[in-house]
């Protein structure tokens, strides 16, 4: 198996427990995606047009600034999670994105969410950045059964 690397953004905890789960039980390194400013439940609040994660998802040019980087030189696939806002990929993603070298690697997303899926995501960020080798995404609820067979194929 090539070298794996479970890169995620998790602002509940829900996608953070998710890929925790796949990094374990597959043996996996994990990084977590963390932003300079932790989101607050009022910054979460799509219902409220002034919350931070509304005015961000709204500016597709906004990067959110994160904590850290990782070298992600020795993976060959790189899995980014993240829960989907706005029927894509917080623009966070992005940011790890354009922080990190990806070029040549096989990239796979997922998504937490009780009802958006993953493809619109994927095909997002595949327009964003042509020049990357995004596989067909995945969505989990909880259960992470089929997550090395699809990580893995």
């Amino acid at each position: 198996m090539t070298n794996v690397l479970i890169a995620y953004f998790s602002a509940s905890g829900v996608t953070k427990n998710v890929a925790e789960k796949i990094a374990n039980e597959n043996n996996y390194d994990i990084f977590e995606i963390k932003p300079v400013e932790t989101y607050t439940p009022a910054d979460l609040d799509w219902t409220d047009k002034n919350s931070r994660s509304t005015i961000e998802m709204n500016d597709k040019e906004f990067r959110p600034p994160i904590k850290e980087i990782c070298d992600v030189s020795p993976y060959d696939t790189v899995v980014i999670g993240f829960p989907v806002w706005w029927y894509t990929a917080p623009t966070i993603i992005n940011t790890f994105i354009e922080s990190v070298d990806l070029k040549g690697k096989t990239i796979k997303a997922f998504c937490t969410s009780g009802g958006s899926g993953i493809d619109k995501c994927v095909s997002d960020l595949q327009d964003t950045y042509p020049e990357l080798d995004f596989a067909k995404g995945m969505r989990f609820m909880g259960d992470v059964s089929k997550a090395s067979e699809w990580i893995e194929k």
